[in-house]
């Protein structure tokens, strides 16, 4: 028998603003530049940094740290509203042209992806 993984939906989509609810980096904005398909986590740009240690590998090349963004769950993430500029959860709707459109719980205003 094989284990099949289920993909859970998602709040948040590439270019989405967002802010970390939980964690090192709570009360901190930032833009979702990248989506895991399968794991559920997201890349935020300034946020979740770590640092990563690279060794020279030829002669040529350089040794160093590196501080890179890494994934954060989206659990932790809750998308920030365009139109009233503050956190909220989504809801999904049928909009007028019969098309499934996200809309901020808050204010009730269509959301719209970058």
């Amino acid at each position: 028998m094989v284990k099949v993984k289920s993909v859970k939906k998602r709040h948040v989509k590439v270019g989405d603003m967002v802010v970390v609810i939980s964690g090192r980096d709570r009360s901190k904005r930032g833009r979702v530049i990248a989506l895991g398909v399968n794991e559920g986590k997201a890349i935020v740009s300034g946020l979740n940094k770590v640092r990563k240690h690279l060794k020279a590998r030829k002669a040529g090349d350089e040794s160093g740290v590196l501080e890179v963004e890494a994934p954060i769950c989206t659990d932790k993430l809750q998308l920030i509203c365009p139109h009233c500029d503050s956190a909220t959860r989504v809801g999904h709707r049928m909009n007028d042209k019969n098309l499934k459109v996200r809309f901020c719980k808050k204010c009730k205003k269509d959301i719209t992806s970058k």
